[in-house]
């Protein structure tokens, strides 16, 4: 069953309208965070060859490296399964990530099929590539696809965003955020947004940039 769609900001909207309603933290995290917006990106094969490029890189290098991709041609499966390995050197990617790159370019992933798939099958799906975490695969589940009730609990900044909103002595971890993630369903995907959001806010009111 794939489930709700976030297609429209009105879709979030009623999301954080819920959330808001069920947990009174919640509410106040939505007055800290302000409007929570709908985050939709490209779905795809160069979605992920992105999320691969800026992998423990700054923002600046991974710009550098994709602006070599897309100017080599490199961005889309086909290119990047038939190319030379010279070709992808000379844009950049290091030995991991060019043997990610590859692994996904020759997974023979039907991106438009999986897109119709239940969430568990898509994550499956992608963390059977090297290179593809659990992470990677809930966060394009999430916002290349639009689905409305995935949590990627793995994120450190949703797991301090969580010990902030219910004042938690420490952060919770992975399994202990999933956990507590179930009672946000079905809205998981716009209550880590607004985590997100609350967490930048808050940050930025301490002088901390995120």
């Amino acid at each position: 069953m794939v489930g709700r769609i976030l297609h429209a900001q009105e879709d979030v909207d009623e999301g954080v309208a819920w959330l808001a309603a069920a947990d009174p933290a919640l509410a106040k995290a939505a007055d800290i965070a302000g409007a929570v917006r709908l985050r939709r990106r490209e779905a795809g094969y160069p979605a992920l060859l992105s999320a691969i490029v800026s992998q423990q890189v700054s923002v600046a290098s991974a710009d550098a490296i994709w602006g070599r991709l897309e100017t080599a041609g490199m961005t889309e499966m086909e290119a990047v399964a038939a190319c030379s390995e010279e070709t992808l050197v000379e844009c950049g990617l290091s030995r991991q990530k060019r043997r990610y790159a590859r692994a996904l370019a020759e997974s023979g992933i039907d991106f438009e099929a999986l897109a119709g798939e239940p969430d568990a099958e898509i994550v499956k799906t992608l963390t059977a590539v090297t290179g593809i975490g659990v992470w990677t695969a809930e966060i394009y589940a999430m916002f290349s696809l639009g689905r409305a009730d995935l949590f990627a609990a793995g994120d450190l900044a949703l797991q301090e965003a969580a010990k902030l909103i219910y004042g938690m002595e420490e952060r919770p971890t992975e399994k202990a955020l999933r956990i507590q993630s179930e009672a946000w369903s079905p809205w998981r995907t716009v209550a880590a947004t607004l985590f997100w959001q609350y967490y930048g806010a808050v940050k930025s009111r301490e002088g901390v940039r995120v």
